[in-house]
């Protein structure tokens, strides 16, 4: 496909492989913050052709997956009315809850939809009068403009019967929570490109001069992340901890004004639990109290609820790079896309679903820190061996 595949380029991809085999001089950690960027390191074998003892770990970039438990427990409890449509998209209606999924609710009776587009929720508003309307508006900043004009366009339509279940995440106070973390592991990231596509790289600069730790602002195809891994462990080996933007096709410093000045309009940053890691303080977006009347939240009085986390699952030691899928001993059995019991192995940008996704499960040489898959011909793992050209 034109403009992707070159991007998929076998011998470009062999070219950046030698160059960071010609770079590395120790052991390094790097997490790629994005779930849509472990998908891809995964689908590729991105990690398999990297040098001994470089290690790529998977951080809580997918918005899915970090959505808390208590936030869930609230979307069954408001979906559970009589007179709600209860709009969400479709990778929220399979994420556990404490007593069953959204999915679930749906096949008891629970008027449940997909929606493809907040402004879907809010024309169904518009269309029932009668019915109270909830959407469900989760996500990293990269979704927070087109929720936050879903609300704005809402108030000004005087849609009372519209309001927004918030649970919006950000990305640059997750990064410095980690690092202050006792038991961090993450020497660099490659930091989200989305995300920055939408808030620019001005946030992460103050946390890669306080930590000393590089943030090399990265795509999504091979050649992104590879570009994106050269530039981080240069930076490493040279003792550097900077920010930096190889992926300028996508993302401008100042990213787009015009949707940083519709969050700030609509939202206001709060302190917000995410799951499987804890509360980080200033971490999330609500609700700014003119929009009060299109909180879900307060209108269905549902603050008050708390939930226990599992202790079955280690999805939360795997979001903060600690941990592995395959160090699960769930992983694969008890625990399938079908079965899921976290939000890493339901979401399609969860590091457990890309793992089951591409045969990690099911083929590859374990070792004590690297998830290397066995480099025996396989179409399993075609990707790995031809990188050029579309899937």
């Amino acid at each position: 496909m034109k403009y992707i595949d070159e991007y998929r380029d076998q011998q470009a991809a062999e070219t950046l492989a030698a160059e960071i085999a010609r770079t590395v001089t120790r052991p390094w950690t790097i997490m790629e913050v994005c779930g849509g960027q472990t998908h891809t390191i995964v689908k590729y074998g991105i990690d398999a052709i990297l040098p001994e003892g470089v290690e790529l770990v998977h951080g809580p970039g997918c918005p899915v997956c970090v959505t808390s438990l208590e936030t869930i427990d609230k979307a069954h409890a408001i979906a559970s009315q009589p007179d709600v449509i209860f709009c969400s998209f479709g990778d929220m209606l399979r994420v556990p809850g404490s007593r069953g999924d959204l999915l679930e609710l749906k096949s008891h009776g629970c008027d449940i939809r997909i929606v493809y587009s907040p402004l879907d929720a809010v024309n169904l508003a518009a269309s029932h009068p009668d019915r109270r309307v909830v959407f469900f508006a989760i996500g990293f900043e990269t979704t927070a403009p087109p929720n936050a004009m879903a609300i704005w366009l809402a108030r000004k339509r005087k849609l009372t019967n519209f309001s927004a279940l918030v649970s919006h995440v950000l990305v640059p106070p997750m990064l410095a929570a980690l690092l202050e973390a006792a038991d961090n592991r993450v020497q660099g990231f490659l930091g989200p490109g989305h995300v920055c596509a939408v808030m620019g790289c001005s946030e992460y600069h103050p946390i890669a001069e306080r930590y000393r730790v590089p943030i090399v602002v990265s795509g999504f195809e091979p050649l992104d992340l590879l570009e994106g891994i050269l530039w981080t462990l240069r930076q490493l080996e040279e003792g550097r901890g900077e920010v930096e933007n190889p992926y300028g096709r996508a993302v401008r410093a100042e990213g787009n004004p015009a949707s940083r000045r519709l969050i700030n309009d609509v939202f206001e940053v709060c302190d917000k639990k995410w799951r499987g890691i804890g509360l980080i303080p200033s971490s999330g977006y609500r609700l700014r109290d003119e929009f009060r009347d299109h909180d879900a939240e307060r209108l269905f009085e549902v603050e008050d609820i708390e939930a226990q986390e599992s202790t079955d699952c280690i999805s939360g030691q795997i979001l903060k790079g600690l941990k592995k899928p395959k160090d699960c001993p769930a992983f694969g059995s008890i625990c399938t896309p079908q079965t899921p019991l976290g939000a890493t192995m339901v979401s399609s940008e969860g590091a457990c679903a890309a793992y089951y996704a591409y045969g990690r499960h099911l083929n590859f040489l374990g070792s004590n820190d690297q998830d290397r898959p066995s480099a025996q011909p396989s179409s399993l793992h075609e990707p790995l061996v031809q990188i050029g050209g579309a899937p």
